[in-house]
């Protein structure tokens, strides 16, 4: 378990952040005798908020409760999305965005990381990363050529799905032709399954209870309420990196050889240029003296998708207050309701009429009403209360692109955050037509006639006027990536081995090093790039 007692101010590796990638590369780093500071600019994550994976419903629908681990980001108007300015969750919390996501365990598609290493990221193929894999997971299936046991994240599946769930999976082979999987973390990702998840009794397997509270690695210290306002660069090399206290104390903390940025796809590129490293001239405009002209900021994408809810008497979930506190009463006394696991309970891996070679779009099946038509206003939104299921067609590689810039020079001041979702016209013919695959299935003889009404949208949206509705309808999968890419051309920011280009000692470890997103969640390969970013920094890759 991590140390605690007085606050250092020097180490070996110094890592900011301890979210999935971050957590992961400090355990990892400490565990081969390294001094490593891992720092936390959120609270303890030893809460039932964040411990009790069903939390994770009144967590982000509560505005009071959701406060307590988040960030609180928005994004900057999106012009193709009638201007709406969207929610960006970010844990503000040890275990960073692991704390608070829904626990959906997808590795990817392999053919993602053979598409890394054709751009020049040797190393990063799926072969070589599926080691990474095999090393962080503790799957209850057991080990086998793609899947790894006795790791520090437990993988399991919800042993006590609903009715609906299981009519879900073979309405989509029956209607799509598709194949029923067992693993689509195995071999091959098409088809339909039940939804792995990074919990296990009825706990949430975060990336600080694998790596940070789990594994013994006393050369480790965790200092949360600690904020990274810049790092320390000498000669042009990182030496450290200044921080603010909970107290209001200002200090400058010391990395012997290293320091890690593993801030998410906000929190790194943000520091990365209040240190003077980004585009030049956007610098300047914001006073901060260039040390390294890259372009940090640029590439950013994310996952989108569209919510169809229905009616659905196969289900047992009510979204209401007293449903969900018998719940919790009875979780708290007995254990095994459905707040011992995600609230996702099945996902399938399709292919839309604009799939490549790989399928393109992934459905997230929650067994409860959704909120419609959107959450971006920060109030607590009601749901119907019928029994429902709703599915969530999602576009899993999109063209669009956007860019993440500072507000102000000020380490408090939320960058603009700015997806362009839906720039390209492509993304939302994917998510439309996704839309009307999962009516389609949701009308399959095998949902038993257990589905009554397609609350939201209604089925009488079709065409251009089902387009138009996902134009305000249309919700971040909470996956930001690219903000610092991975490459071997002046695109990039760090190279294959992560360090930062024309900066010495210093890297950037987590999913904003993604080239391009990978074909599924990313909590899991976020892990996977903390597990590959150690091999790199103690040279075992």
């Amino acid at each position: 378990m991590a140390k605690t007692g007085p606050y250092r101010n020097e180490a070996d590796y110094v890592v900011v952040g301890s979210g999935s990638s971050g957590a992961a590369i400090a355990g990892r780093l400490a565990q081969s005798g390294a001094s490593v500071i891992v720092l936390e600019a959120g609270k303890s994550d030893d809460q039932f908020l964040v411990k009790k994976p069903g939390m994770i419903g009144p967590m982000h629908a509560v505005p009071q409760i959701k406060a307590k681990v988040d960030w609180g980001f928005y994004s900057t108007p999106q012009k193709h999305l009638l201007d709406r300015k969207m929610p960006v969750p970010r844990g503000k919390v040890v275990g960073g965005s692991s704390s608070i996501n829904g626990m959906v365990y997808v590795r990817g598609n392999r053919a993602n990381y053979d598409s890394w290493a054709a751009e020049g990221n040797t190393g990063w193929d799926a072969d070589s990363v599926n080691g990474a894999y095999q090393r962080m997971e503790d799957f209850e299936d057991g080990a086998n050529e793609y899947r790894g046991a006795g790791g520090p994240i437990r993988i399991t599946r919800n042993k006590t799905p609903q009715e609906g769930t299981l009519h879900f999976i073979q309405a989509t082979a029956d209607t799509l032709g598709v194949k029923v999987l067992d693993d689509y973390n195995g071999a091959s990702q098409e088809g339909v399954s039940r939804m792995q998840q990074n919990a296990a009794d009825g706990l949430r397997y975060s990336a600080s209870r694998g790596y940070l509270h789990h594994l013994d690695v006393p050369t480790l210290q965790l200092q949360s309420e600690v904020m990274v306002t810049r790092i320390v660069i000498e000669n042009g090399r990182a030496t450290g990196v200044v921080v603010t206290d909970k107290k209001g104390g200002t200090r400058t903390i010391r990395a012997g050889k290293e320091v890690i940025l593993s801030a998410g796809f906000v929190g790194s590129p943000q520091l990365l240029m209040l240190s003077g490293i980004g585009h030049a001239q956007h610098l300047r405009d914001h006073g901060i003296t260039p040390v390294a002209d890259l372009p940090v900021g640029d590439n950013l994408h994310d996952h989108m998708f569209h919510a169809l809810t229905f009616h659905a008497t196969s289900s047992t979930m009510k979204g209401n207050a007293s449903f969900f506190a018998k719940g919790l009463l009875k979780e708290i006394t007995r254990g095994g309701t459905f707040l011992a696991n995600s609230v996702f309970e099945s996902v399938a891996f399709l292919r839309t009429s604009q799939a490549t070679d790989v399928p393109d779009l992934q459905l997230h099946l929650l067994p409860w009403s959704y909120v419609s038509p959107n959450q971006d206003a920060p109030i607590r939104h009601d749901v119907d209360p019928r029994t429902s299921i709703t599915l969530l067609s999602t576009l899993i590689y999109p063209k669009s692109r956007g860019t993440l810039r500072l507000a102000s020079r000020d380490p408090l001041a939320t960058p603009l955050i700015d997806f362009q979702y839906l720039a390209d016209p492509a993304d939302l013919e994917v998510l439309a037509e996704g839309s009307e695959m999962v009516r389609e299935i949701m009308g399959g003889a095998a949902m038993g006639g257990h589905v009554k009404e397609e609350i939201h949208p209604g089925s009488k949206l079709k065409g251009s006027e089902l387009r138009d509705a996902i134009l305000n309808r249309a919700t971040s999968v909470y996956h930001g990536v690219g903000t610092c890419r991975m490459g071997v051309d002046e695109l990039a920011v760090v190279g294959p081995d992560l360090k930062v280009r024309g900066i010495d000692g210093l890297r950037v470890c987590d999913a904003s090093i993604m080239p391009s997103i990978t074909g599924g969640n990313t909590n899991a390969p976020a892990i996977m790039i903390g597990e590959r970013g150690a091999d790199l920094v103690l040279g075992r890759a």
